[in-house]
């Protein structure tokens, strides 16, 4: 066994105009930025899945674009988070994962399921949902992160709810949402929100530098030490963690530079 999962870097999406010119290349035809994304980066989180459906040959295509070594985080459907009763979610999680997501193959990373800001923790529905995500599709398995945006859901309980099902929450570096630095999972996922733009790798680099100690950390079967625990006395089991960080939101103009320091900085 390694001693230290992998650690991947990225950003959401790939499309974006200020990124032209600066991050990818003068000239470049948009149709080659995938490419050249998957290259200079290890991962991406892909944001447009959340607001519609592709078809299985747009998930083919972009698997054979990409090295072996990439992936994409997708995010679910909001028909499938953005509801009141979260056990009734079935249909729309069957349809969400029956798109052709298996096209992707092995670049197929974890599935982001993020909830509005409004949505408290009720215990009983949470955990319907959970029981909702299938740990396969087509003999690949699946890896799946919640993000819930309510610090109703910072309590023991719901940290205990996610290792139980072997789910993992969003580590949000955010100025609003909570933030779950908690490892229930067999991966950990964070979302990096306090870039700047007028900071040329998004976050300023002793702050990228701190995080890339937290995701060693993570890595090699730690918790992160300086960051808040939700369930403080609840003991991690210790084992190499893949790890997956992306600068997403803030400072956005800079976010490819920050992933490819970030990389950098874990080795």
């Amino acid at each position: 066994m390694t001693m230290s999962g992998i650690i991947r870097t990225g950003i959401g999406g790939w499309t974006f105009d200020p990124w032209e010119g600066s991050f990818y290349p003068e000239k470049l035809p948009k149709k080659r930025q995938l490419e050249f994304a998957s290259r200079e980066l290890t991962a991406i989180e892909v944001n447009g899945t959340y607001y519609s459906s592709q078809k299985p040959e747009t998930f083919a295509k972009w698997a054979a674009e990409v090295p072996d070594h990439f992936v994409f985080s997708l995010k679910a459907s909001r028909y499938c988070t953005n509801r009141k009763v979260l056990a009734e979610a079935g249909p729309s999680i069957e349809k969400f994962l029956g798109q052709g997501l298996a096209e992707l193959g092995p670049h197929l990373g974890p599935i982001l399921w993020q909830f509005m800001g409004t949505k408290k923790f009720e215990p009983e529905d949470f955990e319907a949902f959970l029981t909702l995500l299938p740990s396969s599709l087509s003999g690949l398995p699946l890896r799946h992160v919640v993000e819930p945006r309510h610090e109703s859901f910072c309590t023991p309980e719901f940290v205990e709810l996610l290792a139980k099902y072997r789910v993992a929450a969003v580590c949000a570096d955010h100025a609003d949402y909570p933030m779950f630095a908690d490892v229930t999972a067999d991966f950990v996922y964070a979302r990096l929100q306090k870039g700047s733009d007028d900071v040329p790798t998004c976050y300023p680099p002793d702050d990228v530098a701190r995080w890339g100690e937290r995701l060693k950390a993570y890595a090699h079967g730690d918790v992160a030490a300086d960051l808040p625990l939700n369930a403080p006395e609840r003991r991690t089991e210790r084992m190499p963690r893949d790890v997956f960080a992306f600068f997403i939101t803030g400072g956005k103009v800079n976010a490819p530079n920050g992933a490819r320091l970030l990389q950098q900085v874990v080795g």
